[in-house]
Formats: structure tokens, C-alpha cells, sequence
């Protein structure tokens, strides 16, 4: 680490309120729907286009489905590591005036997004336990902010 890096506004600011993380994730909801029927709309049609019948639904935990949930996973995971990478910021963490750092207030790497992304979907899907972390915790960081070096700052108004 640098001087620099270590002197950065966004080293300096306390890592954001966990209200404020789940309301841009409720508002980040709504792009990643939007990408999930996009990507649901290619493989029906690819599902009926492949010789299957014109009324009969992907079959429930098939090859099928199981595919459109990766690639719906992978589609998200685009979105979000795009725009962090990008500003640091998703369309959700903009009306909170929150940005994703690494810990010395750089911008994080692709492979430090991606593990962000990784054990943030692991803590959603163990019921959201990862983010609550960020109550018990000093320095108020999730699972995912400790596993891939990264944390959430709130910027100061314009």
C-alpha cells in the first residue's frame, strides 16, 4: 500500500449502514429481474426451437433449468461486477451515494469483485446471514467484504 492509497477520501470514510446496503440491493433487484426475463426469453425459445413441444414448460430441476439458473447467476454477476468495476457503483447503490473499494480505498480488481459476488450470493442464500454480520461486526463488514477485500463506503453529498 501506498501513502496515497492509505490517505484516499474513500480509505478514510466508516464502511455504509446495512439499511443502506439492503435498499440498494431491493433497488439492484429490479435491473437483474429485467436481465433474468431477457435471458428466460432466450431459452424458451431455444427450448422450443430444439424439438421439445410448443406448450410444455422446461421441466423443473431438469438439465434445462438448471442451465437458465447458472446463466441467470453469471448474467447478474456480469451486471454487478461491470458496474462496480466501472464506477463502483450499481444503478441501486446510486441513490444511496454508495461505492465499492478494496480496503486501502482503491478501486477493486475483477477478481476481487467476482469473489464479492460469489460469497455475497452464498450470503443471501444462507438467509441473508452474511450481510446481518455487518451488525456484530467492528468494522462493519460482511462476509463478502472480508472474503474478497472489498467494502462498501457512503460518499458525502454534492
Amino acid at each position: 500500500m501506498t501513502d496515497t492509497a492509505l490517505s484516499s477520501p474513500a480509505a478514510d470514510r466508516p464502511a455504509s449502514l446495512l439499511l443502506w446496503r439492503l435498499l440498494s440491493l431491493l433497488y439492484d433487484f429490479f435491473p437483474a429481474l429485467a436481465l433474468w426475463m431477457l435471458v428466460g426469453a432466450v431459452f424458451v425459445a431455444v427450448y422450443t426451437v430444439s424439438g421439445h413441444a410448443e406448450r410444455e414448460n422446461i421441466a423443473p430441476f431438469s438439465a434445462w433449468q438448471w442451465a437458465l439458473w447458472a446463466c441467470c447467476w453469471v448474467v447478474t454477476g456480469l451486471y454487478a461486477t461491470m458496474s462496480w468495476r466501472r464506477g463502483g457503483q450499481t444503478l441501486g447503490m446510486r441513490p444511496w451515494r454508495l461505492r465499492v473499494v478494496s480496503l486501502d480505498g482503491a478501486l477493486a480488481t475483477r477478481g476481487q469483485l467476482w469473489r464479492r459476488y460469489a460469497v455475497g450470493t452464498l450470503s443471501v442464500l444462507a438467509a441473508g446471514l452474511g450481510f446481518w454480520w455487518a451488525l456484530v461486526d467492528r468494522q462493519r463488514l460482511t462476509w463478502h467484504d472480508r472474503a474478497s477485500g472489498t467494502r462498501v463506503v457512503r460518499l458525502p453529498k454534492p
